[in-house]
């Protein structure tokens, strides 16, 4: 069957869009801290998708409060950690949920990881150290907490490979989002003093509770009907590139001759993951895909 070009478009939008988030967000949390960000981000985004659609019944409900927890972890850690890190890490290292996925869910099904599987870890290990750790081998604190981050988000991603499937696509991640926003505030009312932002953040909230959170996840759910989820998972794997050249053009990011070296490693070993997960496991088709952008 003939894809359309246009799905294709639609996902290489959503991978922009999804790696442009890290630059943004790396400038938004200078003024406003990262819980609280999480917070009115995610408000937005709810309420955007519940005009839209309603969540009906109580299952719905409990399973986005399951799947919203890990959804939480992974955006607190992630903002969090951006704002002591660097944009292109930050990107880079979320990136490993690909890496992390299958074998969270070998790990659930008690069964053993691909042999591809288990080399793409050892090599994104080996890419996370040189990109991660100085020369007092040390790792720096903003990149340990967008590792718990990605675990987080591979850890979503397993769920909802057993729970999405009951329900209709935006209201479930609606709920999600919600429950992503409401503990988010109250962690920000509890070591933030909840503050609330001020009109030179609206733009950074906007887009990205807006135009990523909702536009592009509703971009990546419909190019992944059409292309399918391991083909959805090729494209959507270049969020991290995007995240790097941002991260340069905006922020005069630089990557060091160990960072490059870094992130090769990283990049292939999603690659490889990508390129040999069967189609019966667990494929990670994006964190929108969960949704976690």
């Amino acid at each position: 069957m003939r894809r359309p070009p246009i799905a294709y478009l639609a996902l290489a939008v959503a991978a922009l869009l999804f790696g442009a988030t890290f630059v943004v967000i790396k400038e938004a949390v200078a003024s406003l801290p990262p819980l609280a960000f999480v917070g009115w981000r995610f408000l937005i985004s709810a309420l955007a998708l519940l005009l839209l659609a309603w969540p009906r019944g109580s299952r719905i409900w409990k399973d986005g409060l399951l799947a919203g927890v890990l959804l939480f972890a992974g955006f607190a850690l992630q903002t969090w950690g951006l704002s002591l890190t660097s944009a292109s890490n930050s990107g880079l290292i979320t990136g490993l949920y690909v890496v992390l996925t299958p074998l969270l869910a070998a790990a659930v099904t008690r069964r053993l990881p691909g042999a591809w599987t288990t080399i793409g870890a050892g090599v994104a290990i080996a890419g996370l150290a040189l990109l991660t750790i100085d020369e007092s081998f040390r790792l720096q604190s903003g990149d340990l907490m967008t590792v718990g981050c990605a675990v987080a988000f591979a850890g979503h991603i397993v769920v909802m490979s057993r729970v999405a499937y009951r329900h209709p696509v935006v209201p479930f991640a609606a709920v999600q989002l919600l429950f992503t926003a409401v503990a988010a505030l109250a962690a920000s009312a509890a070591f933030e003093g909840l503050p609330f932002p001020a009109s030179s953040d609206l733009p950074a909230l906007l887009l990205t509770g807006l135009a990523v959170s909702g536009g592009a996840f509703i971009l990546q759910v419909w190019a992944q009907t059409v292309v399918g989820p391991a083909r959805t998972a090729m494209l959507l794997a270049l969020e991290p590139v995007f995240a790097v050249v941002f991260a340069a053009w905006l922020l005069s990011e630089r990557l060091t001759a160990r960072g490059w070296i870094g992130s090769i490693l990283i990049l292939g070993a999603i690659y490889v993951v990508l390129t040999t997960t069967k189609d019966n496991d667990e494929i990670p088709a994006a964190e929108a895909v969960s949704p976690a952008h």
